[in-house]
């Protein structure tokens, strides 16, 4: 029985050299054939010496944060600002219509609801659709 002195590799150490190698393909650093060298070789691992072993010859590549993903959001900005402004709305009609209701000693007419209702209704189309995104437009040509 071999004894190694290397920390043993999990799964989860593997699958990242994997991505690794497949971020360097992309990149054409290696081709298809040595790509699959190399995974081959990535799971036949049993340390996290050897691991480093498979990626020695490459550069070290920028790490993928949280953030880029975050600045790539389903949600373009200014859908974001009007959705804001409807928040933003909506409380300040709550506020006055509570006032309203507290200082007459019961609860009014609930009016806010005619202006957060029907703007909310059409924020939510508009994203769910795409409306004024562009996609509309194209998918009617």
């Amino acid at each position: 029985m071999e004894i190694s002195t290397g920390t043993r590799a999990s799964n989860a150490e593997r699958e990242k050299v994997v991505r690794l190698l497949a971020r360097h393909m992309e990149d054409g650093r290696i081709d298809l054939a040595e790509y699959d060298q190399r995974t081959a070789q990535v799971y036949a691992t049993t340390t996290t010496d050897d691991l480093q072993l498979v990626l020695s010859d490459l550069p070290k590549l920028p790490k993928e944060s949280a953030g880029k993903a975050d600045s790539r959001s389903r949600i373009p900005i200014w859908q974001k600002i009007e959705g804001s402004s409807w928040l933003g709305v909506s409380v300040l009609v709550l506020f006055i219509w509570g006032a309203i209701s507290l200082s007459v000693g019961e609860f009014t007419y609930p009016w806010p609801i005619w202006v957060i209702g029907p703007w909310g209704a059409v924020l939510v189309f508009r994203m769910l659709t795409g409306f004024e995104s562009g996609r509309y437009s194209r998918h009617m040509s």
